[in-house]
């Protein structure tokens, strides 16, 4: 399908699920709202199904591109109509499925064995569905019950297709929109395309569940499915079953009296393990990936499954990260508008005065209230705006974060309303960037480096050397340069004195001339003056003069 004929199908998708009619015309330009009421789908009618299915289903039909803007979408019910929201929360876990007998040909195929030979037990019918794979129960022949995954089939040329619209979609804000180079738009459409063609391989996801089980083996804080790698592949990724409660089983968590104020705080201190001790973060944490061992309700914990997509900072990003956020907790305005001028968020000619009372006017407003009343919709308009007034870019590296960001706002809004974000994470904070300037960090640190300083040690003469050697040819070099331009300085000085001589001549010779033929030029002859005048000032340019 050509990107022209995927275009015709998006639209010809909105027209025939009537989106058209979400939008607020009101608040559109004149043209486009001229456009709209001009528009053919205003010919056909409205289907007889409410306006957050006609969402749902436009974004089931489109693909999985547009399935995890929905899944997004979702987790923000401070923003959508509850109606619309309980709509595209179904996308987390119950997209159509792909038939039976295709997941079977994938597994036997990519594994190289009858579906029969490979489980002892295998069910046909999937337990649930997403946007690239579907996932089915079986039972190993020793006894482990597992979930086998399969990517869907002939996914990538849609998402390929999909990604050519946004990149196109990108070039065009880029190009057209006041902020639109400010915002780097194709870098983050670029990141996009690496992060959901990364999800098409389930050999990767796998390793990336292995890392995070890794991670967190020694504490309670989350669980991780184990990874059976001699039934994994890229097509097809085999784990451990797992018995959780969905997050979204608000239901049954009150019935099992589940602590749902530490289960929240839990949620936030699993985002900031993973964001800063780890630099290894979950970053699909939509409720559909989520469930709850409430095995004891007054000390739950999580079950994370869908490791597709991982983020990961680097030491600087990580620094600056906790330290921002420590200011803005703290309410240190004048340190987060250094630190934004610091780590070169904003233009180094930025006035920190004035960054700091923007974000003294973002922030404000937001302390010392309950999750419940904190729209970091709203949020993230003023900080656009104070973005706009200090050109501050967007920076790709955070974009996962960031929307990661927000599934822990969405989650902890449906688990704890009045949970205190800020004054759950500042502590944490805290603690992190005093144990990681302490000075058992610090020797850690240098341990860790010194291998590869020591395997370096003995090559540190000859780079001095080389240093050395180049510092003397750049020192000839500029002595050379210097001695040519004194040379070329010389050539100009001759050259403007030689000038001046042969203007000095001929002043001199008119003198003569003029003092000869005193009627020649009878207004400045008047008195011999004027000649001499004119010999005296060629006699001055004849005089030699220091360079």
């Amino acid at each position: 399908m050509s990107r022209t004929l995927r275009l015709i199908k998006i639209f010809r998708t909105i027209g025939r699920y009537r989106l058209d009619e979400l939008l607020q015309a009101d608040n559109m330009p004149a043209p486009a709202r001229l456009a709209l009421r001009a528009s053919p789908w205003r010919l056909g009618s409205v289907p007889d199904m409410s306006r957050g299915e006609r969402l749902r289903r436009a974004l089931e039909d489109l693909g999985p591109v547009f399935i995890k803007f929905g899944q997004m979408l979702s987790t923000r019910r401070d923003l959508l109509p509850e109606d619309i929201a309980d709509e595209l929360a179904r996308l987390q876990d119950r997209v159509p499925p792909f038939p039976e007998e295709q997941s079977v040909a994938i597994i036997e195929t990519a594994l190289g064995k009858p579906v029969g030979e490979l489980f002892a037990t295998f069910e046909t019918a999937p337990m649930a569905s997403a946007s690239v794979a579907q996932v089915h129960a079986a039972t190993l022949h020793n006894g482990d019950e597992v979930v086998v995954k399969v990517v869907r089939p002939d996914i990538e040329p849609v998402i390929r297709q999909d990604l050519a619209l946004l990149f196109t979609l990108a070039r065009a804000v880029e190009r057209y929109l006041p902020d639109g180079r400010r915002l780097r738009p194709v870098e983050v459409v670029s990141d996009y395309e690496l992060t959901i063609l990364d999800e098409l391989d389930l050999g990767r996801e796998a390793a990336n569940a292995s890392q995070l089980r890794r991670n967190f083996e020694d504490g309670k804080l989350v669980y991780v499915p184990r990874v059976y790698w001699d039934y994994t592949c890229r097509s097809v990724f085999t784990m451990e079953r797992i018995h959780g409660i969905p997050v979204t089983d608000m239901d049954t968590l009150r019935a099992k009296n589940v602590d749902l104020k530490l289960l929240a705080e839990r949620g936030v201190e699993i985002f900031f393990t993973q964001v800063l001790r780890d630099s290894f973060f979950h970053a699909d944490m939509h409720p559909g990936n989520i469930f709850i061992d409430a095995t004891d309700p007054a000390d739950p914990g999580y079950i994370a499954v869908d490791c597709a997509i991982i983020g990961a900072l680097s030491e600087s990003d990580q620094y600056y990260l906790a330290r921002n956020l420590l200011g803005i907790f703290r309410r240190d305005y004048r340190e987060v508008a250094q630190l934004h001028v610091e780590c070169g968020w904003v233009p180094p000619h930025t006035r920190v005065q004035d960054f700091e009372s923007a974000m003294r006017a973002v922030c404000e407003p937001v302390f010392e209230r309950p999750i419940s009343e904190i729209s970091f919709g709203e949020l993230l308009v003023y900080l656009f705006r104070t973005a706009r007034r200090f050109d501050m870019e967007v920076q790709p590296s955070l974009v996962l974060l960031q929307k990661t960001l927000l599934n822990i706002e969405g989650l902890g809004r449906q688990l704890y309303p009045d949970l205190n974000l800020w004054d759950t994470a500042q502590p944490f904070l805290e603690k992190w960037v005093a144990e990681r300037y302490s000075a058992q960090s610090v020797l850690r640190r240098l341990q860790r480096h010194a291998p590869s300083w020591l395997e370096q040690l003995p090559q540190l003469p000859d780079v001095v050397m080389d240093n050395l050697q180049n510092s003397r040819e750049l020192e000839q070099r500029f002595s050379a340069q210097q001695q040519r331009v004194h040379r070329l300085q010389q050539q100009a000085d001759d050259n403007v004195r030689r000038r001046r001589r042969q203007f000095a001549a001929a002043v001199v010779c008119g003198a003569a001339v003029l003092s000869a033929f005193p009627g020649a030029w009878q207004q400045l002859t008047q008195a011999p003056l004027g000649s001499w005048l004119l010999a005296g000032l060629g006699l001055a340019l004849l005089w030699p003069r220091k360079s």
